[in-house]
Formats: structure tokens, sequence, C-alpha cells
């Protein structure tokens, strides 16, 4: 592109910052808009400078109402997960973004809407990403090459966990006081432990796609529910999951885990690959054995920016060369949107669900069982 991409932002809150800096960082135009000016003040006064050393006066903070015609190349939804669609299918009416990246989760629990904003975007000829950027970073680059080059054998089980206290979320999100007062005390809402850690959802179809295993076809999950000072939330959800090539495996995420485990292995016949992110305190790591039974690692600096760097400069080549096969994808956001839906409906019924993908990402594609 000969012009600078313009990149219109929703919400001025941690990820809509975090994306902004990435976008600068290649001199992108950034503009961040938001319903509450409060939100815009704290951008330029506490979260960039706290962040990054100061705020990049290149940024326009701007309202919602003020921006909604104005064109972008790339339009980034980082509001709450039960608003993501409604300012998605806005958006592409009004103005057909050549890209429109959505935070995770992409939706509710109950799939409202996730089949019509496919429809939506199709006909008006926009591509939609979900923001699961650990899809993208350097050691998983990494471990999909050893799993390409360094044989474990067939693939026996596949496990991953995103195991972190969200004590970090209200960290850098001082103005909360806690759960109730965000979406994340509400299941419903797309937050608990199955939504907002939803990256184990993830990076296991990650890794199962990358594997030969398929999607996952059938789910049982058991979820502890909590519910107080007004919020009801899952803190805890574990998954027993079959891939449709029959591959059994486990996905553990919670909201109560110090320190943090964000870990993946595929387990073969012959050895294994193991995948990490904050492996220790500045780096990510990717560990790999075959049948002699001798560890290879490899680590990857890294600061907190640099776990959305390679998000950005995905979706700016994307601007470029479109791919059919971007890890972020829509489609993949809608298949782990599926596996949250089965979960929930797992645990409310007590039976496992099995996932009818002829149907769509809809709740008439779980089949209880």
């Amino acid at each position: 592109m000969t012009d600078r991409p313009r990149i219109k932002i929703y919400g001025a809150g941690s990820i809509g910052n975090h994306l902004a800096h990435g976008f600068r960082r290649r001199d992108a135009a950034v503009v961040i808009c938001d319903l509450d000016p409060d939100a815009l003040r704290r951008t330029r006064d506490e979260i960039q400078p706290d962040r990054y050393g100061a705020f990049d006066s290149e940024i326009r903070l701007e309202s919602c109402d003020a921006v909604a015609d104005e064109t972008a190349d790339v339009v980034v939804v980082g509001t709450p997960p039960d608003t993501h669609l409604a300012i998605a299918r806005d958006q592409i009416a009004r103005i057909a973004p050549r890209a429109l990246v959505i935070e995770k989760p992409l939706a509710t629990p109950d799939l409202e809407g996730c089949q019509a904003l496919a429809t939506a975007a199709r006909e008006a000829g926009t591509r939609v990403y979900v923001g699961y950027n650990h899809t993208l970073t350097p050691h998983t680059v990494r471990a999909e090459q050893w799993l390409r080059e360094r044989p474990i054998g067939a693939v026996t089980t596949l496990s991953a966990l995103f195991r972190e206290h969200w004590g970090g979320i209200f960290g850098a999100h001082p103005w909360l006081s806690g759960p109730k007062d965000t979406y994340l005390g509400f299941t419903s809402r797309g937050g608990g432990a199955i939504g907002e850690h939803s990256h184990a959802i993830n990076i296991w179809q990650h890794f199962a796609h990358a594997a030969g295993l398929g999607r996952v076809a059938e789910v049982s999950a058991m979820l502890d529910v909590v519910e107080a000072d007004g919020a009801r939330y899952d803190r805890v959800a574990q998954l027993s999951v079959r891939s449709e090539s029959g591959c059994v495996g486990t996905i553990v995420q919670d909201v109560v885990t110090r320190p943090a485990l964000k870990w993946l292995r595929v387990q073969g016949s012959d050895g294994f690959l193991e995948w990490e992110v904050n492996a220790g305190p500045s780096h990510d790591a990717v560990r790999s054995a075959a049948a002699d039974g001798e560890v290879a690692e490899e680590t990857f600096e890294k600061t907190r920016p640099d776990d959305f760097q390679p998000e950005v400069d995905h979706l700016l080549s994307e601007l470029e060369a479109p791919s059919d096969a971007s890890p972020i994808s829509l489609e993949r956001g809608l298949e782990t949107m599926l596996v949250v839906a089965a979960a929930w409906r797992s645990h409310e019924t007590g039976r496992n669900v099995r996932i009818d993908w002829d149907r769509g990402c809809t709740l008439e594609a779980l089949v209880s069982s």
C-alpha cells in the first residue's frame, strides 16, 4: 500500500490501546473512539503514558458518533463481547471496511447474531478476523514448524490450559472494582473463564488443525459457577473434547490460578511438542522430544506489546494480500464460539454435546447425547 493504512478502533480499554500502539509502530493513521469521554481521557493521561512512556499525539481520540461514518481500512471492535456484533454489523453496513477485527470472544454463548455477521460480511466483501493473537506469535510459528519437521509419531492426545487469576485484568483496569462492574463477571455476556480465557479453546483448535485432527466434534464440560454481588460467572471451566478424527483431549480455563499457566502439549506415540506463554518473566517457549527422549527447547524474548505486534503485522499483510487460511479468520473464531456454547450447554444439561458443523454457528448445531 502506498497510503498509510487507516485504523478505526472502537473501545479505549486495554485491547484498544494495545492495538493502537501496535498499529502506530507501523505508522498507521489511528483513531480510537469510545462512548465514555472518561475512557478517552484515561487513554491520553494514564494508559498510554503508563504502558508506553507517553501518549502518542498522532492518535486521534473521538466519540463513536463522530467517526461512525468515517471510512477506514481496518475497523477494530474492542468493546465488551455483548456489544461486538452490533458494532460490527453497523460498521459493515455503513462503510464496508476492507478488514474488521473483533476482540475475543467473538460473541456471547447464546451465539445470537453470529451467523448473520458471517452473511453480512460475505455480502459486503469485508474480511473479518477474531483477535486470538497467540496463534500468530513467533513461538507459535516455530511450534508449527517443529510439528512438521520433528516427528513425534501419531498424535494420541492434545491438552491446553489457560489458567490465570484475573487480578491482572483488573490491575490493567483500575477503575473497575471487581467482576460485577464489567462483562467479566457474567458468563452470559461473554465473560467468566469460558469466554475471557477462550484462548485455550482456540489454541487447542489451532494445533488440532496443524496436526490434521480436524475440528472439535464433541464436548463434555464441567464449570464451577459463582454467584456473588450480582455477578454470575464460571471461575473454572474443564472440557473434555473429541476431534473429528477421534482424538480425545482436554482444555482447562480459569480465573483463579496464580502464577498463571498458559500451556499446550501435543502428545505423540514417539514424543511430544509443548508450547508455553510466559514460560519465564520475559519469554515464551517451545519444547519438543522424539523417541530418544532428548528435549529440545527454544525461547523467545518479548515484552507485553510484543504479544500484539504479530497480530497487527498479520492484519496489515492481509490488506496487501488476503490469505485463505488466516489463523484468526472469522471461520476459526466461529469454531471457538461453538465450543464455548457447547461447553455451556454441556454444563447446564450434564450431558455430552455433539457439534453438527453443517448447521452453522447456531444453537441448533449443538446436539445433546
